[in-house]
């Protein structure tokens, strides 16, 4: 039988490999993560410099080094990103040193993508691509950017998989809708995301994904009264409206580092009990799978050495030894937290942040501690 998504027996075996890891693996609806996870976005899109570098040798060491969590979007470097994760796939399961079913490949859709090399009118590309095609009116598109009509979306799924050479992803997630709230309001965004959730879970009887999501920045650890705050279980049932108990909405992925820790820390979603809990455990308590972003805050946490204690609490042996390493292990000790993603087209890098897999994650007491020390 050939697969063409992750399995429960795949990622496992994946996983057995490397036994001799430390709570590097982690269990969630039947499929083993690894707690890192590869990720491919990269800031400030139109400098040049983003595409004189790619992320293939960086991604091969990921991989051969026990990360089985690959995260994408189509917009990343204009489509760039994803291209070379493709190439990467079809070398690596061509040549036999892995198999499609072992690893858990993500992306994302709702900003327009344009493409690389950058057009020389983007306003003329958008009109060409989306606009003549009927995806979108200009009044679908926020910001000469963002666009999430359902015609839009399907095209950009379908685009996702022929750059990533694969023919479903495990997660599909909708990017940033926050991007709209403003303008479209709360109560449209829900009906448009009916809309959307239909189309999703079409893609999943069709067999180009296997299950869906929504990607924010700070949509969902927002205060509630923010213009662009979304509620997580609003979010849910519309997913149960849309597919029944066993709809296909099944994670999250929202930013959590050192710096940014509101999805643990801060009570700002009410559920229908009229209780306040933080976002966590509202995903815990419906079931969704959490992936968190910016592991490293785009390395904006490393303007200052860390504080001695914190290296305590996290590494109390002594085994690490940057803070790189330390804000690392703090992400992947995080009760809750299915896969926490970081970026760097360095193989050199990647083996780095692989040597936290060496030391037991922080146990709950410690890791709970940190919260009180200032940062």
């Amino acid at each position: 039988m050939r697969f063409t998504h992750a399995t429960p027996e795949a990622t496992y075996g994946f996983a057995k490999r490397f036994a001799h890891y430390k709570d590097f693996y982690t269990k969630y609806d039947g499929l083993i993560f690894s707690k890192l996870g590869f990720g491919t976005f990269k800031k400030e899109p139109y400098k040049e410099e983003n595409y004189t570098f790619d992320y293939k040798d960086a991604l091969k060491t990921a991989i051969r080094g026990g990360i089985n969590v690959i995260d994408t979007a189509i917009n990343y470097r204009y489509q760039q990103s994803e291209r070379e994760i493709g190439e990467v796939l079809k070398e690596l399961i061509h040549s036999g040193e892995i198999k499609r079913e072992e690893l858990i490949i993500c992306s994302k859709g709702g900003f327009i993508p344009l493409d690389f090399p950058f057009p020389e009118n983007p306003y003329e590309w958008i009109n060409e691509h989306i606009i003549q095609k009927g995806l979108a009116t200009s009044m679908d598109i926020e910001l000469d950017q963002h666009c999430m009509t359902p015609a839009f979306l399907k095209a950009s799924l379908d685009r996702s998989l022929a750059n990533l050479q694969v023919e479903c992803l495990d997660v599909y997630f909708l990017h940033n809708p926050e991007t709209q709230l403003t303008r479209i309001g709360y109560r449209q965004f829900l009906i448009d995301l009916e809309a959307i959730f239909t189309v999703f879970e079409k893609s999943v009887s069709e067999g180009k994904i296997k299950s869906y999501g929504i990607a924010v920045w700070n949509a969902f650890i927002y205060d509630e009264n923010n213009s662009e705050y979304i509620n997580l279980e609003d979010v849910y049932d519309v997913a149960q409206k849309v597919g029944g108990a066993n709809h296909h909405f099944k994670y999250i992925q929202i930013p959590f580092n050192l710096a940014k820790t509101h999805a643990y820390s801060v009570a700002n979603q009410k559920m229908s009990d009229d209780n306040y809990y933080t976002l966590l455990q509202v995903a815990y308590k419906l079931g969704i799978g959490v992936m968190s972003s910016s592991s490293l805050l785009q390395m904006h946490l490393f303007k200052k050495p860390f504080k001695p204690e914190i290296g305590y609490l996290l590494d109390s042996k002594m085994e690490l030894q940057s803070d790189i390493q330390l804000a690392l292990q703090f992400v992947r000790s995080t009760r809750g937290i299915v896969t926490s993603l970081f970026s760097t087209c360095s193989s050199e890098h990647v083996s780095s942040n692989l040597s936290i897999a060496s030391v037991n994650a922080t146990n709950t007491t410690k890791y709970n501690l940190l919260y009180k020390v200032e940062r």
